[in-house]
């Protein structure tokens, strides 16, 4: 893929991108940075604007986000004509490809009707760079792109894919897998990628939240949210410590911890009062669809309704039929799921629901991306932009509002120079001016489809659009 420079940012390639790199050994992955980045230098809100463009460059569909380290940029992608799967490194200051390595999988996973096989964000310590593909498993390269090591994983059962990204804690590689059987959180030796434990996530069922390393005065764990519950983990042994129920059904934000909280918001349908999915005890249901009386229900002896259309992810032995085990599964996590934003304080042992919680907030909730909490206020988007801003310690709500683009929201928000940035699925992106009244300072239509997360770093913004990469600086 050749690097499209254009003439007329000829300068800005050499001004803009000659700043200071960050130091080899920069660790970084998917929300390392709980979406924050430093308020200096300055950051752009003008993204129509040819000056502030460093380049742009063609890329392969995927929607990882931007893996920033030192002076390379890590994504992977997918080829849909060829199905062909591969990491990619791009030169950070000409945007230009540095090695791509095609993943020899054979099978590629079933995804989402707007996801991809490619949505897991690379890892990097500096010296080595981690990818993961629901399609193949763990991938380890060196920087120039020699393989090192691999992990045959996938594919899971789960018509999804696969979206938890792979994050780095001490000489640890650790990835968490929700799916509709065998949830696992797995810690790999970054060295050798053999396990160096792993733990069975029983209860859980699909979901696509990364893991967040939580790092506090009195608690270092590695905190994952998944189905009906979040968990702290030990980051040695992987032992469960504390956890907090009170989520949704299916997780795809990924937490945040900030100013000693660990906040999570997350909706999915059937998790509010008024909207409640239920499936009905198992003994009813055989009365009204077991029509040949052999005591299971047959995706054939379903009409329309809430479990035929989750069938797939009900029926763990796909033998196309319900068990009462699989029926009373799901059953409770229709029953037990709760739509909302919480903060959280880290610690204790065991269930901390009752103790733990500092507050609760249900409207105005994302779906998938993860909200950011920046300068005392948690903010995040709804489907249809609408946006909330909620006091971070408190919960209370300061204002909502709506972004400039409509539509679907993946892309988790980011924020640093007093700016938050959020985008719409149709290439809109919207940034608001940080603060408690969150007024719109600008915002740009790219044109593209956008589902991946935006990456800051030493002032540039790193944007990733279905056709190409970006790279903002504030001229």
């Amino acid at each position: 893929m050749a690097c499209c420079r254009f003439p007329v940012f000829a300068v800005i390639v050499i001004v803009g991108c000659s700043r200071a790199l960050p130091a080899a050994d920069e660790v970084t992955y998917f929300r390392h940075d709980n979406g924050v980045a430093a308020d200096s230098p300055a950051l752009t809100e003008d993204f129509g604007s040819d000056s502030n463009l460093v380049w742009r460059v063609s890329l392969m569909s995927g929607i990882s986000s931007p893996c920033v380290c030192g002076d390379r940029i890590f994504v992977t992608t997918f080829d849909k004509e060829s199905s062909e799967l591969a990491t990619v490194a791009l030169d950070r200051n000409t945007g230009g490809t540095l090695w791509t390595n095609v993943v020899p999988t054979e099978r590629i996973e079933d995804v989402h009707q707007v996801g991809s096989p490619a949505s897991c964000t690379p890892a990097c310590d500096g010296e080595r760079v981690y990818s993961f593909f629901g399609s193949y498993g763990l991938l380890c390269y060196s920087m120039d792109g020699e393989l090192s090591w691999e992990r045959r994983l996938g594919p899971f059962q789960d018509e999804f894919g696969a979206s938890s990204s792979p994050i780095l804690v001490d000489d640890l590689v650790v990835l968490n897998e929700d799916h509709d059987v065998d949830c696992t959180l797995t810690a790999f030796d970054k060295l050798t990628g053999k396990t160096r434990w792993e733990v069975p996530r029983d209860g859980f069922t699909r979901s696509y939240s990364s893991p967040v390393l939580l790092e506090s005065a009195n608690d270092r764990s590695l905190v994952v949210a998944g189905s009906l519950k979040l968990v702290a983990y030990d980051i040695e042994t992987g032992t469960p410590k504390w956890w907090v129920n009170g989520l949704s059904r299916i997780v795809d934000p990924t937490p945040v911890y900030a100013d000693g909280l660990v906040y999570i918001a997350t909706w999915t349908p059937g998790g509010d009062p008024s909207s409640r999915i239920s499936m009905g005890p198992y003994d009813e249901a055989l009365t009204t669809y077991d029509k040949n009386k052999d005591g299971l229900v047959a995706k054939s002896e379903l009409s329309e309704g809430a479990v035929l259309q989750r069938f797939f992810r009900i029926d763990l032995d796909q033998d196309e039929k319900l068990s009462r085990m699989e029926w009373d599964k799901h059953g409770r996590v229709f029953e037990l799921a709760q739509n909302a934003a919480t903060a959280i304080r880290p610690g204790g042992k065991g269930d901390v629901t009752e103790s733990n919680i500092e507050w609760t907030y249900r409207r105005g909730l994302p779906t998938v991306p993860s909200s950011v909490v920046y300068r005392g206020v948690m903010y995040m988007v709804k489907d249809s932009g609408i946006i909330t801003m909620l006091d971070a310690a408190t919960g209370e709500m300061l204002n909502q509002g709506r972004a400039r683009g409509p539509g679907n929201y993946y892309a988790s928000l980011v924020a640093g120079d007093g700016k938050v940035y959020l985008i719409s699925e149709r290439g809109v992106i919207t940034v608001l001016k940080a603060g408690r009244d969150g007024s719109v300072l600008s915002s740009h239509d790219f044109g593209e489809r956008i589902l991946a997360t935006p990456a800051i770093r030493d002032g540039q913004i790193f944007l990733r659009t279905d056709a190409a990469m970006y790279c903002f600086v504030k001229s």
